[in-house]
């Protein structure tokens, strides 16, 4: 590609881009089917992208052979290890150039190799409507002078880099917002917010959630900064959400904070919505509503997503997706667990159970779209080539009547399958154990993080052990330790099914240490936590 048709590719996406408003993008799946939109995507990668078209030749594929959409779900699923790895960083680009590509981004995996993932500026803009449907629908920034405190960690990782690009980008569109990057500097971020935070109607805090909660617990009076949070990279729980908010003086749970699904490979994937977060509040309060629903006693992380930008299939529990990026991706497994479900089918489920979030949300009384825009068909249409997938095609309701209503279709992910612990038979989730954490005087004791394992005694009898970081300039005592081990088995039996009807009682209660804030056996600072061991 010659300078100047990137050049013009970067004119025309970001004319686009500033101009167009973010209702009519998240409208796009309805005007034009997401099936036939990732078809045309895949001959066009097929076409243009080295590596893709040796694993196709590889698979003795023919591209010209793909023609429906039923084709295309016949396609072999790609991974990390069986193409990106495989290939020079530039095959994997279009037409083998990297100077396509103008960022490079690197995450490390489990393996603790880095893998690099290139993007151009287009790339970021089309993940920047994520970013917007959160500061627009949830933050109001479009009217609220913003201040967006970048405090995930820069350098080469994804997250940094790019939220603060995006961010900006919101601001050339005309939103009153303002970026400053501290990255993971906890002093630094302190410190802005109190000599900055008071010149902004608002502050918004971007970064990994037990992060930001150590931020949080670190004393400042947040109620006078209007204090909302985006965050990634973690699954937490309603309770947890709840305990955040009140130390920031949140006023409205479904509109104060909201996640991103995001990773290296492609960016932002989904995020939470207003509605996505209702639901989800809703599930917490109904463990046997989310079983029945997700099929686990743990509550994943409920998002909502655009089926033209990033294209979900699902197949035996395991998520995978085709987009457009610096590398574009076919069928994709990043190796999530999790599912789909369509807009209307989630509305017709939760109304099974009494609960329809939109009248929840009118009843919040939060303030009105001041524009709502005019939509052509009440009705979603189920597509009859969905099969068990969950892919849809549908029309929008007569009016937006709050913001964050988009009949967008749902993703839920559990993250990898590999953090539980099996005890008795029994999958044990650290999102259960969370929770147990996250109770009144409990929380105050405790940073949040915790070990959790299967041991055995000297007599081989198998126990659950619970290694449970303390807050900082708090004691521990045998008292702190019962009254904490009773509530992880009171969480234990309310969430998990299998835990409550597996375990024997004799061997229900769990062993509780408590470790001092940064152990170096079990809380090592600076490094990700991990909340399970084999």
């Amino acid at each position: 590609m010659n300078s100047q048709s990137q050049q013009q590719r970067a004119i025309r996406a970001f004319q686009e881009f500033i101009t167009t408003p973010l209702e009519t993008l998240l409208q796009r799946h309805i005007n034009s089917k997401s099936e036939s939109a990732v078809l045309t995507l895949f001959h066009e990668i097929a076409a243009n992208v080295p590596a893709y078209k040796t694993f196709l030749t590889q698979q003795n594929i023919n591209p010209a052979s793909i023609q429906t959409f039923e084709d295309f779900q016949k396609l072999p699923l790609i991974t990390k290890e069986n193409y990106i790895s495989r290939h020079p960083l530039a095959d994997l680009c279009r037409n083998g150039q990297l100077q396509t590509c103008d960022m490079i981004a690197a995450s490390s995996g489990s393996t603790g190799k880095p893998t690099f993932w290139t993007r151009f500026f287009t790339d970021e803009l089309q993940i920047a409507t994520r970013f917007e449907q959160i500061f627009h629908d949830s933050f109001h920034a479009d009217s609220k002078s913003t201040l967006a405190v970048i405090c995930f960690t820069l350098g080469t990782w994804v997250g940094g880099m790019f939220s603060t690009n995006c961010c900006r980008y919101l601001a050339s569109k005309g939103y009153p917002l303002t970026v400053i990057t501290p990255g993971n500097n906890k002093e630094e971020i302190l410190r802005i917010v109190q000599e900055l935070g008071s010149a902004f109607e608002q502050v918004v805090l971007l970064g990994y959630p037990p992060f930001l909660k150590d931020v949080i617990d670190s004393g400042v009076e947040w109620q006078q900064y209007q204090v909302k949070l985006v965050m990634a990279g973690e699954v937490f729980s309603e309770e947890w959400r709840s305990l955040v908010g009140e130390r920031i003086g949140s006023q409205n749970s479904c509109y104060d904070s909201a996640s991103l699904y995001g990773t290296a490979d492609a960016g932002v994937l989904a995020n939470e919505t207003p509605l996505s977060i209702c639901i989800r509040r809703f599930l917490a309060e109904n463990p046997d509503a989310a079983k029945a629903l997700f099929g686990e006693s743990r509550l994943p992380a409920l998002l909502q997503y655009d089926p033209i930008s990033r294209f979900f299939e699902v197949e035996n529990g395991t998520l995978f997706f085709s987009g457009d990026n610096g590398i574009p991706l076919v069928r994709y497994n990043i190796l999530d667990s999790g599912g789909i479900i369509r807009y209307d089918a989630m509305l017709e489920f939760l109304a099974e159970w009494g609960f329809n979030p939109v009248t929840e949300l009118e009843n919040q009384g939060v303030k009105m779209n001041p524009q709502p825009q005019s939509y052509p068909n009440q009705n979603p249409q189920p597509n009859p080539q969905a099969g068990s997938l969950g892919l849809y095609e549908q029309s929008p309701p007569a009016r937006a009547i709050l913001r964050g209503i988009h009949q967008l279709p749902f993703v839920y992910v559990f993250g990898r399958s590999n953090f539980t612990v099996s005890y008795f038979g029994a999958n044990i989730y650290p999102e259960n154990v969370t929770v147990g954490l996250e109770q009144p005087v409990i929380k105050e004791w405790v940073t949040g993080k915790f070990v959790l394992q299967v041991k055995e005694d000297a007599d081989k009898n198998r126990f659950l052990s619970v290694v449970v970081e303390l807050a900082p300039e708090v004691e521990g005592s045998e008292e702190k330790s019962e009254a904490i081990a009773n509530s992880i088995l009171s969480q234990l039996k309310r969430l998990n099914s299998e835990f409550a009807n597996y375990v024997p009682p004799e061997y229900q209660m769990p062993k509780v240490i408590l470790a001092s804030l940064g152990d170096s056996e079990y809380f090592p600072i600076g490094v990700k936590h991990r909340y399970t061991r084999k």
